[in-house]
């Protein structure tokens, strides 16, 4: 090597430089720019997965407040193993209101999507006061009532505690245990 030129060490330089170019650097940058593109594409699954969990957290904060009141709202509208005491309170709402219960006749539930009605056919007696300290109570009482079909009507013998008669239908609202199914939705099976 003493005797060659100078060109021939830069040909032979270049020679090995190309062919380092070509077997060891190309196909390394090549790797290079595949790793870069799983990079970005792992940062925008990483952003797009906080993004879901801000609003997976928005989410469960959500539920957890619609639960709470839900709880609260429970008050107002009973499950079904409650309405025994529903139906003891309002006799005593009556009785406490100096009324004579002359009937109380629980009707069949009437079942809607997601409730059922229960009305409560009452009939009684007293004086107009007394009749209108027993509708306050009522209001404020802590289960959703309505109050339909209401007659009043005053007595022929009447008394000082006893002046009038009245007639209404008081519902009371539950939650239905399973949602009621819509009879068009309903399939019939073909008879084998």
């Amino acid at each position: 090597m003493k005797n060659r030129p100078l060109y021939g060490y830069l040909f032979f330089a270049a020679v090995v430089f190309a062919l380092a170019f070509f077997f060891y650097f190309k196909p390394q940058n090549t790797k290079l720019q595949a790793l870069r593109a799983e990079r970005v594409k792992v940062e925008r699954e990483v952003q797009n997965l906080k993004q879901k969990k801000r609003e997976l957290d928005k989410i469960v904060a959500d539920i957890t407040a619609m639960t709470a009141k839900l709880k609260t709202l429970e008050v107002n509208i009973p499950q079904r193993k409650e309405t025994a005491d529903i139906l003891r309170q309002i006799q005593n709402l009556a009785y406490d209101s100096r009324l004579d219960v002359l009937s109380f006749a629980p009707k069949g539930e009437i079942d809607k999507e997601f409730y059922a009605e229960w009305p409560i056919s009452i009939q009684v007696s007293g004086n107009y006061h007394n009749l209108g300290l027993l509708f306050d109570r009522l209001s404020k009482f802590p289960r959703v009532f309505t109050i339909e079909n209401f007659t009043i009507k005053s007595l022929a013998g009447q008394t000082e505690l006893n002046t009038v008669s009245a007639n209404w239908t008081a519902k009371t609202y539950f939650f239905a245990e399973t949602p009621v199914a819509d009879p068009a939705k309903k399939q019939v099976r073909p008879k084998r």
